[in-house]
């Protein structure tokens, strides 16, 4: 029985405790005696001059550069070629590089380590983000901790929180089985004080077990995807639930749509606050008081390019991104995968000179709707672990029955594909699901050519009557 399974047949008490424990080797990764330097220095450097903020990207920048084309063998090898070929370009220069897609990293991370780096004494990250494709990441200790600090400041002091509150979030993670039919559907984490709540479980059912957790664990600002804290704050509504007030809800991983805001503020009684970021940290914003979203500087180097070209300011195209922090594992002019705009000018109300992005597309995903009242989108976590795929796509063809579209990798078996669909029955928690996988040579993009990561080929009816709990699960048995 491997340690996930055994963790599921944990009572509810022992849960929280490994969660607990989890988060304290987290913290020990993530925090140290330096972060409240690290995060007062943040907030110093806030009113900075354009020139101030310039010269503090390209020194870090040129150290960047300089250890990625020496020391880091994907880059060494690719400087090496283009020598070969008589390319003269000066990689000190960063318009230079090429741009570098998320194939490149997964093909074979490692070859984007430093020579000098053991990863063995690193933080490993595997992720698949929004693209269903697997991709390794490695951190150093100071990595984490200048993020994180830097994070504490924008992503917290500024809405008037800190890592010592309580808060709940919720995110991708199965923390209880997707089978469990009674609270709590949630662990407590002791050591960031965290509730972490099941995205699994958000039905009209079940959502006043997850407010009555709040009021019972003292929360005082929630972190999540807008889509599901949408869900949550109009069963509030529903239920004229006044006792619920957070101090802040802070939105991640999905554009937040105004008609989304205007619900969550009225059903949680406090401002929404969207963010921007990724898990290979390079790049971030935060928004202010004054509903401007901010880039973090410190995090990375952002352009805007259409077709491989910067666009002028306001004009919107695709951010190519470089991380400053991670010099161990550098990634360079990094395609995320996300598009957007910086605004033209550069004042805001709140006096901070952080660059202003205007807008902010992607990312987002369809809900998929079971039978039984359940609305999930983060199904990525069924892809991300050792499977050898390339790519990988969810598709909802009807109530009860869902595709598996995926790309294998070279090393892809049979008993890949039966892992897979054993982890997305155990998502779907429903055995009155049928879920197929189908092998092909590529997934469809959008007409915008963007990946989905979910596909809900459901009616607008069929939806809403499902989030209007008119659909149960005996109806399909």
């Amino acid at each position: 029985m491997d340690l996930l399974r055994l963790y599921y047949r944990l009572p509810a008490p022992a849960r929280s405790w490994a969660a607990t424990m989890r988060g304290y080797y987290l913290r020990s990764w993530r925090y140290s005696s330096e972060t409240e330097r690290i995060a007062n220095e943040a907030i110093a450097r806030e009113h900075w001059t354009v020139d101030q903020w310039r010269d503090y990207q390209q020194q870090n920048l040129g150290k960047l550069l300089r250890r990625a084309a020496l020391q880091v063998p994907f880059y060494r090898e690719q400087w090496a070629e283009r020598r070969r070929r008589g390319d003269q370009a000066d990689w000190e220069n960063l318009q230079n590089w090429p741009i570098l897609d998320k194939e490149d990293v997964r093909r074979n991370p490692r070859a984007f380590l430093a020579d000098d780096c053991n990863e063995k004494r690193m933080f490993r990250v595997r992720t698949s983000g929004t693209t269903g494709k697997p991709i390794d990441l490695w951190f150093s200790r100071g990595t984490h901790t200048n993020f994180y600090g830097v994070a504490e400041a924008r992503g917290r002091y500024w809405y008037g929180v800190s890592r010592r509150d309580r808060w709940a979030i919720q995110g991708a993670h199965l923390v209880v089985p997707s089978s469990a039919t009674r609270p709590p559907f949630w662990v407590w984490n002791g050591a960031f004080k965290q509730l972490y709540l099941s995205a699994f479980h958000l039905t009209q059912q079940w959502i006043p077990a997850f407010l009555d957790a709040l009021i019972k664990y003292k929360i005082v600002y929630l972190h999540g995807y807008p889509q599901y804290l949408y869900i949550i704050a109009n069963e509030i509504l529903r239920l004229k639930r006044r006792d619920i007030k957070m101090k802040v809800v802070i939105a991640n991983a999905e554009p937040l749509f105004d008609y989304q805001r205007e619900v969550i503020e009225a059903a949680f009684g406090c401002p929404v606050r969207e963010t921007w970021g990724m898990s290979e940290i390079v790049g971030s914003a935060g928004e202010c008081e004054h509903g401007r979203l901010h880039l973090w500087p410190e995090v990375g180097v952002v352009e805007v390019m259409e077709s491989g070209q910067s666009v002028p300011e306001n004009a919107t195209g695709e951010f190519i991104c470089t991380g400053l922090m991670n010099h161990d594992m550098p990634l360079i002019r990094y395609r995320v995968g996300d598009r957007g705009a910086f605004a033209k000018e550069n004042s805001c109300p709140c006096g901070r000179t952080l660059p202003i992005l205007k807008a902010l597309e992607g990312r987002v995903t369809d809900m998929i709707y079971l039978p039984d009242g359940k609305m999930i989108n983060r199904l990525e976590p069924v892809f991300v672990s050792e499977l050898p795929l390339v790519e990988a796509q969810v598709i909802q063809d009807s109530l009860t029955r869902i595709r598996i579209l995926y790309v294998p990798g070279p090393d892809f078996a049979k008993e890949h594909e039966q892992l897979m669909l054993a982890r997305m029955r155990e998502r779907m928690g429903n055995p009155d699901m049928e879920i197929v996988a189908e092998a092909t040579d590529a997934i469809p993009r959008t007409k915008a050519g963007k990946f989905q990561t979910n596909v809900c080929n459901l009616s607008p009816q069929e939806r809403a009557m499902v989030e209007r709990g008119e659909i149960r699960h005996s109806s399909f048995r």
